[in-house]
């Protein structure tokens, strides 16, 4: 008969898992490879010199390109999540202060909504970037280096939500003997975008389950393209350029009398009518600087070219007189979220806006999650892609409503820091955790946020201004992926119709449902919503105007009910053939001289 064969003795390693890590930890801290690595960081940090701007036969040889997932040491993970830092670090901190102008709140909570942004940001981010598989085949996160932020459509619908509800009485406003409207603080309206917000999150979560490949069939490059170009040019007439001139709070118009008569208000150090040579000239030496940086500046300056331009329209502001400090004097040294809370409510007529809001987003999250995976040398047609735009959708909408519960409006990726990928070669999701570690650091320093909130009108225009043109030229670079059939142009001429006409004479709906006598509050409801959709009048004699949502509709309409011809169905078969073919051609050639 025979025996059992004797067992081996209790194995001591009850955590290989946790051991094997550990190790990887140790070697990471106490070698100088773990911290270095082979990386050129001569190339990083040395600027371009100007002679070599035309033409540098001695540059030296690109870095080594670090995948998603690649073994990354520690100080690039450092230096290049400082980076991704930075260059998106005015993208965050535009909105919250627009938002408190835009309801006149103390600097306290305009502080605070800073640091929310920020600290909001790197914990989703985190989010974000990882890559959680739930069930049957559904996945959280895109697993690559995404970062999210506050996403200019929901800028440019909370303004002209804003603008509604000081006229119909939510937010109180004075009018003076001479006409000149003066409105009085409102965080409960930023309490009623969140939780707005919250409940229309569910519709991207939502559209998060529909197959990938039939999303991009209904947002393909023409829709999505069209709306980021509405977007960036919208803010940049009701934004950027006002603040460069001086101030966007009202005083833009040049009222005889009252609290705008100088910007950004009579009190302010420094006070001058808007559009004056001393504005302009401090906002045009910002936007110089970014260009100057982008000529003469190292990659690792090149990325954080906006700080740049804010540090040094600052310093100059500063030692002219311009910047108050009372907000940094005011501002906590350590802050978090919550210190200050916003009574959560729903405000009706934004339903239909944040909804839309909402299908922006999904749109600009399709098209970030394709950029990112190019950049990262990803496959970009294949179902490891698909679940990545699935988790990469999913997140953004619980990014939506986790945001709302952070005291945040709705975060959606960030497409610019796909440009540090592509320059510093390096895709690895190691520098993206480093990048959500300094942005929550930046976000519990609220001193910081002080510093953020000083920053002069005509500084922080010179510099959006630079932003939002950014924004248009993606969206520019989305619609050259657009084969311009004549069904294409066709399509695209009816949506910037709406779009540029909308932008050019914001008024034109503003009377639309003047004739209707004593609606009750339900159809007035309605109308608000409708009104914000096409376009919000605002009583500073400017306009607010969520124009890519009008302009965004008739291209998803046009795009699903107009057929293509047979005949260019076979051109673009053609076309994408002959286009693989030069792309794989392309990829071995750059194999080959690697």
């Amino acid at each position: 008969m025979n025996q059992p064969a004797p067992t081996g003795l209790p194995s001591t390693d009850s955590f290989p898992a946790i051991r094997k890590h550990a190790t990887t930890v140790r070697n990471k801290v106490t070698t100088k490879h773990g911290w270095l690595g082979d990386y050129d960081y001569a190339w990083l940090c040395s600027p371009t010199l100007p002679f070599f701007i035309f033409g540098n036969k001695f540059a030296r040889r690109p870095p080594p390109f670090y995948g998603v997932d690649a073994e990354l040491p520690l100080l690039l993970a450092m230096a290049c999540g400082l980076q991704h830092a930075l260059a998106m670090l005015a993208g965050l901190i535009t909105p919250p202060i627009m938002f408190a102008s835009s309801l006149m709140l103390d600097a306290q909570t305009s502080a605070y909504m800073i640091s929310a942004s920020l600290i909001g940001c790197g914990i989703l981010s985190l989010v974000q970037m990882s890559r959680v598989k739930l069930w049957k085949g559904y996945y959280l996160g895109t697993g690559l280096l995404s970062v999210v932020g506050t996403s200019f459509a929901t800028l440019s619908t909370a303004n002209a939500i804003f603008d509604t509800m000081y006229n119909d009485g939510t937010c109180p406003s004075t009018v003076a003997s001479d006409g000149t409207v003066t409105r009085g603080a409102c965080p409960d309206a930023y309490g009623m975008v969140l939780g707005t917000s919250l409940i229309c999150s569910f519709l991207e979560i939502g559209l998060s389950f529909i197959p990938s490949r039939t999303l991009q069939r209904i947002f393909p490059p023409i829709v999505t393209g069209t709306v980021v170009v509405m977007i960036g040019a919208s803010l940049i007439g009701t934004s950027g350029i006002l603040n460069w001139g001086g101030g966007s709070n009202g005083c833009q118009t040049r009222p005889t009398s009252g609290l705008y008569q100088l910007c950004p208000t009579i009190d302010s150090p420094h006070a001058l009518p808007w559009g004056s040579p001393d504005f302009i000239g401090l906002g045009f030496l910002s936007f110089v600087s970014i260009i100057l940086t982008e000529l003469f500046g190292s990659p690792f300056l090149k990325n954080a070219s906006i700080i740049v331009g804010l540090a040094v329209g600052c310093i100059v502001a500063g030692a002219a007189g311009y910047i108050d400090g009372s907000s940094i004097k005011s501002a906590p040294a350590i802050t978090f979220l919550w210190v200050h809370t916003f009574k959560i409510r729903v405000y009706p007529a934004a339903i239909l806006p944040m909804l839309a809001v909402y299908v922006s987003v999904a749109m600009e999250a399709i098209g970030d999650i394709t950029a990112s995976a190019e950049v990262s040398r990803l496959k970009v047609d294949d179902e490891e892609f698909d679940s990545r735009v699935q988790g990469g959708v999913l997140s953004d909408g619980l990014g939506g409503f986790f945001s709302g519960l952070f005291t945040v409006t709705p975060l959606s990726i960030f497409a610019q820091n796909n440009g540090v990928i592509a320059l510093t070669r390096c895709a690895n999701r190691a520098a993206g955790r480093w990048c959500c570690v300094f942005l929550i650091l930046f976000g519990v320093f609220g001193k910081i946020s002080g510093l953020f909130l000083a920053i002069p009108n005509p500084v922080l225009g010179g510099v959006t201004t630079f932003l939002f043109a950014s924004v248009v030229v993606s969206g520019c670079r989305v619609l050259s992926y657009v084969h311009y059939t004549r069904r294409d142009r066709f399509i695209l001429a009816a949506a910037m119709s709406f779009g540029f006409g909308n932008l050019l004479v914001p008024n034109i709906f503003t009377y639309l449902f003047q004739g209707v006598r004593n609606p009750n509050s339900g159809l007035q409801g309605l109308f608000n919503s409708i009104t914000i959709i096409l376009s919000t009048p605002c009583k500073y004699q400017t306009f607010t105007v969520p124009i890519f949502l009008l302009a965004g509709l008739v291209a998803v309409i046009l795009n699903l009910i107009l057929p293509q011809e047979a005949t260019e169905v076979e051109e673009n078969e053609v076309r994408d053939s002959v286009e693989h073919v030069v792309e794989d051609v392309e990829a071995a050639h750059d194999k080959a001289k690697a």
